[in-house]
């Protein structure tokens, strides 16, 4: 079983690579959300500078948004999703892996452009680690938690926005513990401060790992009768 769960995580990789679009079109829609801002407030650096930590985290949101309609739509018209359900690997386990796919091909490329387009935005590099740390611990979350909009619109064709409009409220933890660890180790403040943005951004974490898999699942079932 733990062979099949990692072959599912390779296979979805390698249909990412193959197809394209993925990832590459959320770090491009990164992109183009960061280098926007700039020509909507103004060159006033110090604001820039003051909203980067948001700004960025928003954008990776937005972004992993763009490709929730990609978690189980293509499997689901072409029968391989039924071979899935009735297989001998738990439905879970196989959503699980699909999130892990989705995190490896979208959120850490996003995780990895963030501080590049931080730049754009003139944050400062001292809180180019504290800013990665917060999305590598938060992205995951992202994953597990936007399969479970996938699972409820497999059946919708072009349900991509209907998913985003059911995740994003779950997305907002995510967002404010991110925003604040980043921002309170830009601001000087005590370790301890970020520390505990952290620690909540990792509990909602977790949480997603359990939550998202099960309800994705069940929803997953409900839709493959």
């Amino acid at each position: 079983m733990t062979h099949a769960f990692f072959a599912l995580i390779v296979r979805d990789l390698r249909l990412a690579a193959r197809i394209g679009g993925g990832g590459g079109m959320a770090v491009f829609f990164f992109l183009v959300v960061v280098a926007a801002v700039p020509l909507g407030i103004g060159p006033a650096p110090d604001l820039l500078a003051r909203i980067a930590p948001g700004m960025l985290w928003v954008a990776l949101l937005l972004s992993s948004l763009l490709t929730l309609d990609r978690l189980f739509h293509a499997d689901y018209e072409d029968g391989t999703l039924d071979l899935l359900a009735m297989g001998r690997v738990p439905l879970e386990l196989v959503v699980a892996a699909k999130a892990i796919g989705h995190f490896l091909t979208t959120g850490l490329p996003l995780v990895i452009a963030a501080p590049l387009l931080g730049l754009m935005l003139n944050l400062d590099v001292a809180a180019f680690p504290a800013l990665m740390l917060a999305m590598l611990v938060g992205a995951p979350a992202l994953s597990f938690l936007g399969v479970i909009g996938a699972g409820l619109t497999v059946g919708v064709r072009r349900g991509g926005l209907l998913a985003s409009l059911l995740v994003l409220p779950f997305y907002l933890p995510v967002l404010i513990f991110g925003v604040s660890a980043a921002r309170a180790a830009m601001a000087g403040f005590p370790a301890g401060v970020a520390g505990q943005s952290l620690l909540l951004l990792a509990a909602v974490t977790l949480v997603s790992l359990v939550i998202g898999p099960v309800a994705a699942a069940a929803a997953l079932r409900a839709n493959l009768r």
